[in-house]
């Protein structure tokens, strides 16, 4: 009987919020409790989760497989030495793979797709690049990383914003008319108001209804999971509600607030000191939050999380509570 893979891309709006160390986390997580799991590092010039496995740069990666034409992908699957977990490095020994091409974002797709896993964890590059913007789009539940600090929040928004626009325009490339509306529409000077979604939606309908419909119910499908990594105190989540309310009118998107990583020092000695957090501090404030998050992905993997802010929100203030 066939696995089915369950594909979990990890971003973040911007770098340094500890998104590959979380990726390396979870996956050490899903891992540990008896699945087959393959991280995968997508940080195409800036690989650097193998240094989050503990794992030396020897091994060949993607960025190899891209230039020598002469390897199969899935000899890039190398042991970590945890049992369940497998790992493809990524440019760290090919340099300049940031601005691959679409026919090679394409190879990478249908290659990832063939793998046998029961997860499959994806550390994309920090941005909004179309590489990093079309990887995230191979699951409906991807999981975006942030802290609590206002450039992190606006880049994350700006992120989803910039894949929900990515998204529209995939699904109308095919129409010139309304590709070319959009393009003009996307481009608009910083001194108009923000277009949102449902705007884009309505400018599709006055052209096609039948494509603005499929617009409509494509965009519907994701359900983005967000991670709030960092934070000193439940009182971080009180922007939820200027959050969520910002993310339902401009991007009519629906995310579900599924995890908060406390700020834990141990995190910044690991990495300093290149250990693997969940292999040497697994009892560390940061890896018992993550194996939560890890619970919460096995668990809840086709189902919606219903009042994910409140919930979130009543969890993060018991476990503050234990800590006193």
């Amino acid at each position: 009987m066939s696995i089915q893979t369950k594909i979990i891309p990890v971003a973040s709006g911007k770098g340094g919020v500890g998104k590959s160390i979380f990726a390396a986390s979870l996956s050490i997580a899903l891992a540990r409790r008896g699945y087959s799991t393959v991280a995968v590092d997508l940080d195409l010039g800036g690989s650097n989760l193998y240094t989050c496995l503990g794992l030396p740069n020897t091994r060949p990666g993607i960025g190899d497989y891209l230039k020598a034409g002469n390897l199969k992908f899935k000899d890039l699957l190398t042991d970590t030495g945890i049992p369940n977990l497998q790992f493809i490095a990524g440019d760290g020994r090919t340099p300049f793979m940031a601005n691959i091409s679409y026919d090679q974002r394409l190879l990478l797709i249908r290659e990832l797709k063939k793998i046998s896993a029961h997860y499959l964890i994806l550390d994309l590059g920090a941005g909004s690049i179309f590489n990093t913007l079309s990887f995230f789009g191979l699951s409906y539940k991807s999981m975006i990383i942030t802290n609590f600090e206002t450039p992190s929040v606006m880049n994350f928004i700006m992120f989803l914003r910039n894949f929900m626009f990515r998204l529209i325009s995939s699904v109308v490339r095919h129409n010139r008319k309304v590709l070319n509306m959009l393009i003009e529409a996307f481009q608009q000077p910083m001194t108009s108001a923000p277009i949102t979604v449902n705007a884009i939606i309505g400018k599709i309908a006055a052209v096609d209804l039948t494509l603005a419909e499929e617009v409509k119910k494509t965009c519907e499908k994701y359900t983005p999971r967000i991670i709030f990594n960092m934070g000193d105190h439940p009182d971080d989540l009180k922007i939820l509600k200027k959050l969520d309310a910002s993310l339902k009118q401009g991007l009519s998107v629906q995310t579900e607030y599924f995890g908060f990583i406390f700020y834990d020092d141990t995190v910044r000695l690991s990495a300093k000191k290149r250990e693997v957090l969940m292999s040497c501090y697994p009892q560390s404030v940061a890896a018992q939050n993550i194996e939560r998050i890890a619970s919460r992905v096995i668990n809840n993997w086709d189902r919606t999380i219903e009042n994910s802010a409140d919930r979130l929100v009543a969890e993060v203030k018991e476990l503050y509570h234990r800590r006193k």
